[in-house]
């Protein structure tokens, strides 16, 4: 079986597994989910949806973000890890937002990875869920679990990307990027996978 007929196999079995599957990061507007992406740099969408409660009820629009002051956004931010990275880049990416972008979020990934903080994988994000265009969403979970199945080869977030936007439908894309990150939490686990309870064990290319 060649990779493309491997991944549609892949993609109707991940569909049947996981048919609810979405982003777990919880955002009400295209600059919150920006936001709470680039928090999830290293950290857990659990820990980001508990820090952001408090940080959009005071910080709501671009305005008030790129008007703050950065060590307030630190004392927020400050359990989800890097903060002080973060904080630099979430008000600098509000202040571009504010003065090149009308206070909207960009809807094309070439203009997305202009702002301060923002890579490919956020940028794939917001274009998915935001924008419903095709999306490759390559994070820590589709990386291992692209090698695992035999879809990919490398570990760098680029390459994989790439790979996959040759054998992945494009209007499959975006939830089979949130399905592999479900499968990967709960089966497909970075240490210890538990392949005898995993639906895509006959179409795994995993021998570890």
């Amino acid at each position: 079986m060649d990779n493309k007929k491997r991944a549609i196999a892949i993609i109707s079995k991940l569909e049947e597994i996981y048919p609810d599957a979405h982003c777990s990061l919880e955002s009400r507007s295209p600059l919150e989910l920006l936001i709470a992406t680039r928090l999830s740099a290293q950290c857990t969408d659990a820990r980001v949806n508990i820090v952001t409660i408090d940080l959009f009820a005071k910080y709501k629009t671009a305005a008030d973000f790129a008007a703050a002051e950065i060590t307030d956004i630190e004392n927020f931010i400050r359990s989800c890890g890097l903060y002080k990275t973060k904080a630099r880049d979430i008000v600098a990416m509000c202040r571009e937002l504010c003065e090149k972008h009308d206070s909207t979020v960009p809807d094309t990934i070439e203009e997305l990875v202009k702002l301060p903080g923002v890579g490919r994988k956020t940028a794939n994000l917001i274009v998915g869920d935001i924008f419903g265009k095709p999306a490759y969403v390559t994070d820590t979970h589709c990386i291992r679990l692209s090698n695992r199945l035999g879809l990919a080869d490398t570990s760098d977030p680029a390459k994989v990307e790439k790979t996959l936007r040759e054998i992945i439908p494009p209007e499959k894309s975006n939830l089979f990027c949130h399905r592999l990150v479900w499968h990967g939490r709960a089966v497909c686990k970075a240490r210890r996978p538990e392949c005898e309870n995993c639906g895509l064990r006959e179409l795994c290319g995993y021998r570890g």
